[in-house]
């Protein structure tokens, strides 16, 4: 396994974006959920907001005073918080981070939440603006949930991928075809305005900034590919133990031949998706059965 690059706390990334770390490492998280305030000046934009853990405000707040600290006395120092998908460890700090929010609010200011809704659905194409001088652009990339987003940053040549690309390691995903979809339509991006840049970096969800960004992305596409090619390739060849079809774990079991045992079941998961997307293709035949025990056939038709 790849060792983890040792990021710190809070990192000034360039000019207009200052990450902070959720203080949620694990398994899944890496060094933990990245949280990003975007802008030139003061009010800022929150990107995520980490999964709810105490230690993280005070890194928030020290961030914002001495990586971020306003320019303007009568602005708030975050007015907008951008959340990439729906899983907790990217919306669970959200009652904290408004809490900290409201307590830095400059007297007569506007209170957050206050009059109307504070919630917002956005656009694929949206043009968000923030400040006098940066936006961001909204991309629909479903695939490691239904609802997630990335961000493009022209100001940074840069692209907030949240989840569906991280800086270590790849992403997990809950529709497979859709998140294929979705890195193809990352990798073919292309800025419409004029004077606007395409992207090279991409700031991602957990890990460190990544610098080759269509790179990662191709290896991303790539490797599901050849996942994909592989598990055709055993439903081609005759079932083991006199079975007449394959099942998830016995494609695991030969695939995953070399590997510990106690990697088998996380990864016939992986490869129940890869059948579901070569079902929508057409290419296989669901006949019955439950998780890793279901029996799938290639398809004759």
């Amino acid at each position: 396994m790849e060792a983890l690059e040792n990021l710190p706390p809070i990192a000034r990334l360039s000019d207009r974006v200052v990450r902070v770390l959720g203080q949620n490492p694990g398994k899944f998280t890496l060094q933990g959920t990245n949280t990003y305030i975007v802008g030139s000046r003061n009010p800022y934009t929150l990107i995520d907001t980490g999964e709810g853990k105490e230690e993280y405000i005070p890194f928030l707040a020290s961030a914002l005073k001495e990586h971020a600290p306003p320019s303007d006395p009568q602005q708030p120092d975050i007015s907008d918080i951008i959340i990439s998908h729906r899983h907790g460890d990217h919306i669970g700090g959200l009652p904290s981070v408004l809490a900290l929010l409201r307590q830095s609010l400059p007297p007569g200011s506007f209170e957050p939440n206050r009059g109307g809704s504070a919630l917002h659905d956005l656009v694929d194409g949206q043009t968000l603006e923030i400040g006098s001088s940066t936006s961001l652009r909204v991309l629909h990339t479903p695939g490691h949930t239904v609802d997630s987003i990335c961000l493009h940053f022209p100001e940074d040549n840069a692209v907030f991928t949240a989840d569906t690309v991280l800086g270590q390691g790849t992403a997990v995903f809950e529709d497979l075809s859709t998140y294929i979809s979705s890195l193809q339509s990352l990798a073919a991006y292309k800025d419409k305005e004029p004077g606007k840049r395409d992207y090279a970096l991409l700031y991602p969800g957990h890990g460190p900034v990544v610098k080759e960004g269509l790179k990662t992305i191709s290896t991303y596409i790539q490797h599901r590919l050849e996942r994909e090619s592989q598990i055709v390739q055993v439903l081609q060849s005759p079932a083991p133990d006199n079975a007449e079809v394959w099942t998830p774990w016995t494609i695991v079991s030969k695939i995953y031949a070399a590997y510990p045992e106690s990697l088998w079941l996380p990864a016939s998961h992986g490869v129940i998706l890869h059948l579901r997307k070569l079902e929508k293709d057409g290419k296989v035949r669901f006949l019955g059965g439950e998780g890793k025990d279901g029996r799938w056939q290639l398809s004759t038709s």
